[in-house]
């Protein structure tokens, strides 16, 4: 793309996409949230002020936590069949347009990688993404997603399409902590602008003022494994074999399964290339941020997911709230059951509340600057 291509892009929308009835002052942004889930990085966005009308996810269950926690509309269908027709309303209250979303992270993952013959059927999500930036024409687009994406050249070309649509784009790999997420997690995010050059805001938490477990969570109620709260339904925790009782109770905040005895020990990790997994069958510690949340945090053997003192797995409302999301946040409909597995993929898919609030930061801030920059009053 050539800089004076970028210039001319830049100065018509400058010109074509002011809002006649609020003024060239008008700083207020729009958004549609692709890959929405349940609402983690819109909920964000709308804490710092960005107004966010419409969620698209091809998730059923993302339908009423999305709708209820944050009064959008909610389009349940595949990014491969969402065309610009389906946002004919969800730009009109700001002059500036965004499109945000986190594409699925399965996908980038190692794990997945080895699983799949032909892993590029899967990261056409992007593309699609790509495709719909290039439709919508936004003033503004983000994406968050795991750092191994970097190195894809999916992520390559995603970010060579926005360039040549006009945008600057800047990549940052951040950790949450950084942002006030009481949880250790590193993510890549994505920022572009039509409008000129634009950054992510600084770290707006310093290393020894991260939120920690403690800070998160040490006042929601003690429960038993396998047992719940009577007035949160989501404060619940798995059951616990006898065996796993007993390799809880072993279990030192911040500690191993090498800290077990021999007869605790799983098979597999008596096994050479086993001793090799130390961050399973944990408990966090007090006083640190979390570990990073997955879509599983609520078994105690699939991480260091283990409470600090009670001998459990952390609730599905405690991953929750280390994911940044408020305590009332609503997941379930009142009177519906609660899946277990349902309700941990929708959280430790989600981007957490607090990041998507320095991402809607960084956008406002930016949108601020260009107004002040061009001599009208943010």
């Amino acid at each position: 793309m050539s800089d004076a291509r970028g210039t001319d892009i830049r100065q018509a929308v400058s010109s074509v996409h002011t809002s006649p009835d609020r003024g060239e002052t008008d700083s207020s942004v729009c958004a549609v949230d692709l890959f929405c889930g349940a609402g983690g990085l819109t909920r964000g966005l709308e804490d710092a002020g960005i107004d966010v009308t419409l969620g698209v996810d091809i998730d059923s269950v993302c339908r009423y936590p999305y709708t209820y926690n944050n009064g959008a509309t909610f389009l349940e269908k595949s990014i491969e069949e969402v065309a610009v027709d389906d946002f004919p309303s969800a730009f009109h209250r700001a002059s500036y347009r965004l499109v945000a979303g986190c594409a699925p992270c399965q996908p980038f993952s190692t794990y997945s990688r080895s699983r799949s013959g032909n892993p590029s059927v899967r990261w056409n999500l992007l593309d699609h993404f790509g495709r719909l930036v290039r439709e919508v024409k936004p003033h503004l687009v983000t994406m968050e997603n795991v750092p191994m994406l970097q190195r894809e050249q999916v992520f390559s070309d995603f970010v060579d399409a926005l360039e040549d649509e006009g945008f600057d784009v800047a990549t940052t790999i951040v950790d949450c902590a950084d942002y006030g997420v009481p949880q250790r997690r590193r993510r890549l995010v994505v920022l572009a602008s039509i409008l000129g050059p634009i950054d992510l805001i600084p770290p707006t938490t310093p290393a020894a003022l991260r939120p920690t477990v403690r800070d998160a969570i040490a006042d929601m109620p003690a429960i038993d494994a396998g047992g719940e709260s009577g007035t949160d339904a989501l404060h619940r925790s798995s059951r616990l074999s006898p065996l796993n009782v007993r390799r809880i109770r072993a279990s030192k905040p911040g500690g191993t399964w090498r800290d077990w005895d021999e007869a605790l020990i799983a098979e597999c990790h008596r096994k050479p290339e086993g001793r090799t997994y130390p961050s399973v069958y944990g408990r966090m510690e007090w006083d640190h941020p979390s570990p990073t949340m997955t879509t599983q945090y609520y078994g105690f053997g699939n991480g260091r997911f283990g409470h600090p003192e009670q001998d459990r797995a952390i609730s599905l409302r405690e991953g929750a709230i280390l994911q940044s999301f408020a305590e009332g946040y609503r997941f379930v409909e009142p009177g519906e059951p609660i899946s277990t597995k349902t309700i941990g993929r929708l959280v430790g898919n989600a981007v957490p509340v607090n990041l998507g609030h320095a991402i809607g930061s960084s956008l406002v801030r930016h949108v601020e600057d260009h107004l002040r920059s061009r001599g009208s009053p943010a």
